[in-house]
């Protein structure tokens, strides 16, 4: 078990970390993306909802 911990340790500090200013830019990507597709996927369920009610009282 300790060799395991210290070669997990070994491998995070060969990671190369983000700066603050790199990791806000990409959680403010990440925020977009999630807005946009759930904008997408709001908006096709809506159209899907309303196709499937228009058949259904035919």
């Amino acid at each position: 078990m300790a060799r395991f911990w210290r070669t997990t340790i070994g491998e995070l500090r060969k990671v190369s970390w983000p700066t603050p200013q790199e990791a806000w830019k990409l959680t403010k990507v990440v925020l977009v993306v999630v807005f946009v597709m759930a904008a997408i996927l709001g908006l096709l369920d809506f159209v899907f909802s309303r196709l499937i009610a228009a058949l259904v009282a035919i």
